[in-house]
C-alpha cells in the first residue's frame, strides 16, 4: 500500500477541552489507513499583519510549510457568533498570503463544523465555504457535515463514546479519503 496522505487538520478553537479538538483527535483515530491526520492547533500563531510579509515570522512560515507539504486540509471549527472563530480566520489569512501564493492552493479541503446546540455550526461552515474558494483547492461538497449535540459525545478522558457521532465521522472520513485520492492522482 502507498504511504498515507498527510492531512493537516486545523482546529479552530484554542480552548483546552474544546469539542472541536476532541472531534479532530477522534477523527485522527478513526481515519482510514489511506489518511494520516495531523491535528494542528493554532496556539501561538501570531496575528496576520501585511507589514510583516517582507520578513514573515517563523510561526507563519511553519504553518505555510506544513500546509504546502500536505496532501489536503481538514478544517474543524466551532461556531462563534454565527461565524468562524477569529483564531481560525487569522490562520487562513496567514496561510493564504502572500497574494497568489496561498499555501492552500491545490489542496483538497474538508470542512467539519460542530456545536453542542442543535444547528451544528452550519453558519461557520457556510462562511468557510465563502472564504476558501480562490485561495484553496477544491472543497468537498458532499457529504456536508454539521455536528450538533456534541456536548455529551465524549467521556472524561476525551474519548468519543457517542456511536451515532462515530458513524457520521466514519462516513465523512471515507468520503474525504476518496476525495483526497482523486485530487492527488
Amino acid at each position: 500500500m502507498a504511504s498515507p496522505h498527510s492531512i493537516v487538520t486545523l482546529v479552530g478553537s484554542l480552548r483546552k477541552e474544546s469539542f472541536t479538538l476532541k472531534i479532530a483527535n477522534a477523527m485522527a483515530k478513526l481515519a482510514p489507513a489511506s489518511l494520516r491526520l495531523d491535528v494542528t492547533t493554532l496556539h501561538g500563531l501570531s496575528f496576520f499583519n501585511q507589514d510583516l510579509e517582507a520578513n514573515p515570522p517563523a510561526d507563519w512560515l511553519a504553518l505555510r510549510e506544513k500546509l504546502q507539504k500536505s496532501s489536503g486540509v481538514l478544517i474543524v471549527t466551532p461556531e462563534y457568533n454565527r461565524s468562524i472563530p477569529g483564531v481560525l480566520k487569522n490562520a487562513i489569512d496567514v496561510a493564504s498570503r502572500p497574494y497568489g501564493k496561498s499555501s492552500f492552493l491545490g489542496k483538497p479541503i474538508g470542512i467539519v463544523s460542530n456545536s453542542p446546540g442543535p444547528l451544528g455550526g452550519v453558519s461557520a461552515a457556510k462562511h468557510l465555504q465563502n472564504i476558501m474558494p480562490g485561495i484553496s483547492g477544491p472543497i468537498m461538497g458532499q457529504p456536508e457535515i454539521y455536528l450538533n449535540g456534541v456536548g455529551d459525545a465524549f467521556d472524561d478522558k476525551s474519548e468519543l463514546t457517542k456511536d451515532s457521532l462515530k458513524a457520521v465521522l466514519l462516513q465523512y472520513l471515507d468520503a474525504f479519503a476518496a476525495f483526497v485520492e482523486k485530487q492527488n492522482r
